[in-house]
């Protein structure tokens, strides 16, 4: 997906949002037909159960995809991150280098890769990795949480050569973005380079706040999605899924 048509996708799915004394008011946009749901136990949960969902329309029930597949998360469990969802809601808040994966409702973004090619829905924007490739994670950088690409040229600076995406880690062979704290709207230190992306050690370890799981979920995930389905990942506790999940109309 492109800047101009990540934008537009933001701003479709952003549900009008009350500000007043009492708690925001936020839910699902009608035009959502794709969701990716895990669920943890806890807020310090390191592990989750991901289901996929979708619907024809708003006024279909939603159904499930799929069966149910387990995914590791931070290291140190969940917090909420920047996304859909309303901010200033209890529980711990995601920030850079906690260890903790970013939990609410963000949307999906664009895939990438090593490959030259993978199987993946004909909209979804891919990109192959290549040494030209960065994601800055620098806090105090303007282009904080966002992809570059270096103009022809391989990094020639320390800075360059720590934001580069490809460093032959099979791990990162293939991710899809969550857009947790997104650019241009990235607030510094809040957390950044937030993906699903392959797990280590068939799981054994979890992630420093991505969501991770098996290769070939995940290549079976990057095919479903559908950017034109306006896809959305819900990541939760249960308790707080329990308490959000009829005025969210979270499946």
């Amino acid at each position: 997906m492109n800047a101009t048509a990540f934008k537009f996708t933001l701003l479709l799915l952003l549900w009008p949002v009350l500000q007043s004394n009492a708690a925001p008011v936020f839910a699902l946009h009608p035009g959502c037909q794709q969701v990716v749901l895990g669920l943890a136990d806890t807020w310090n949960s390191a592990n989750a159960t991901l289901q996929r969902w979708e619907r024809t329309d708003s006024s279909e029930p939603w159904h499930k995809v799929g069966d149910p597949w387990p995914v590791r998360l931070g290291k140190n469990g969940l917090a909420w991150g920047r996304g859909l969802h309303p901010e200033n809601l209890p529980g711990p808040v995601k920030q850079e280098g906690d260890g903790r994966a970013p939990c609410g409702v963000f949307l999906i973004g664009d895939a990438f890769g090593y490959a030259p090619e993978i199987e993946k829905n004909p909209v979804l924007t891919y990109h192959q990795v290549t040494e030209q490739d960065l994601w800055v994670e620098d806090s105090h950088s303007p282009d904080y949480n966002r992809h570059l690409q270096l103009p022809g040229r391989a990094p020639a600076t320390d800075w360059e050569r720590k934001q580069q995406m490809r460093l032959n880690d099979p791990a990162h062979s293939l991710k899809l973005f969550i857009a947790h704290n997104a650019w241009p709207g990235a607030r510094p230190g809040c957390g950044s380079a937030i993906f699903f992306h392959i797990w280590r050690e068939d799981g054994a370890k979890p992630s420093t706040g991505c969501s991770v799981m098996a290769e070939p979920k995940l290549r079976e995930l990057v095919a479903w999605v559908d950017p034109t389905a306006n896809p959305v990942y819900v990541l939760l506790p249960r308790a707080v899924y329990q308490q959000f999940h009829s005025a969210w109309l979270l499946p």
